[in-house]
């Protein structure tokens, strides 16, 4: 279908949307439902090429277009939003998530009052859309009812995670996890084939291309010590606390959590520790999520799974 060459994996997708463009049947707003790193995020600027009239694959309709608003989560600080990008560069240090925040609904709004400048539609994508407080979610509830001459575009992992009155007045286009032949074509043709190699890395992706490659990021962060002294248990707990110190002078809390998620994922697959040991790490990541002192999160996670 055109326009969608590149999105690998989802025909459905492909043909709802495909035929709803060419029947001139386009809903007022769409919720692309689907785990991150599956495709939603290419099928949507797929999708807004033809929306906007940019139906040559080889143009890529830029986010600057005026009769586009690309919406992310922020972080607030200092009465600044920062995107999650731009909090990492400015070196930011986040104690929550980012969200969707009111002052940025009523910016659509705002944008969506006026008619389209070049093409025959606005357009509005809003990634994560989960993360929007109950206010914001009300104030976007109105925008549904009347976005005008407009398509909106919901980016969310699942229908649970909104509101059903918005969910209501989407049409959901549904995204699925990757097989592992999909999955191969993706990564070789992102220029990370190398990732098929790592198969903790593929375990913990669960079929999503973007997590894959997220996570072998993330691992190669990871010092090469750290990796080989947690590929087993401490055996005593003074190596437990020495372990336990090593890795929270090592990594920040965020890294923290992915490395027990990490560890989680190949005790699993090794067999080498009991199911207590695997819900003592999954404690650990909601300790560290709690902001409980991270050091001593780590020993009391490793001391306790000696001999467990």
């Amino acid at each position: 279908m055109g326009g969608f060459e590149r999105l690998v994996g989802q025909p459905q997708v492909v043909e709802l949307l495909g035929q709803a463009m060419a029947r001139d049947r386009l809903a007022p707003a769409y919720l692309f439902a689907g785990a991150a790193g599956v495709g939603r995020s290419l099928a949507a600027a797929c999708f807004l090429q033809l929306l906007l009239g940019e139906d040559n694959d080889r143009r890529i309709v830029q986010r600057n277009h005026p009769d586009l608003l690309w919406v992310e989560p922020t972080y607030l600080d200092k009465g600044k939003r920062l995107t999650a990008a731009e909090a990492s560069e400015s070196g930011l240090k986040k104690r929550a998530a980012p969200i969707v925040r009111l002052e940025q609904v009523r910016e659509i709004s705002q944008f969506l009052s006026r008619p389209p400048l070049v093409a025959a539609r606005s357009v509005v994508v809003i990634e994560a859309a989960e993360s929007m407080p109950e206010a914001a979610a009300n104030a976007l509830l109105k925008t549904l009812e009347e976005p005008g001459q407009a398509t909106i575009i919901l980016l969310a992992p699942n229908v649970e995670s909104l509101l059903p009155t918005l969910v209501s007045r989407c049409q959901r286009i549904p995204f699925y996890r990757l097989g592992l032949a999909e999955m191969t074509q993706v990564l070789q043709s992102a220029g990370h084939g190398d990732i098929l190699s790592q198969p903790q890395v593929l375990a913990l992706a669960q079929g999503s291309p973007g997590a894959a490659i997220e996570h072998a990021q993330r691992l190669a962060t990871i010092p090469e010590e750290l990796l080989q002294g947690l590929a087993s248990l401490p055996p005593t707990l003074r190596q437990a606390m020495a372990m336990a110190k090593l890795v929270t002078k090592s990594l920040d809390s965020e890294a923290q959590i992915w490395l027990l998620d990490y560890l989680q994922q190949i005790y699993w697959q090794s067999g080498q520790v009991s199911t207590e040991v695997l819900q003592q790490l999954e404690q650990a990541k909601q300790q560290l999520r709690a902001y409980v002192q991270p050091q001593l999160v780590w020993e009391v996670m490793l001391m306790g799974a000696i001999g467990s």
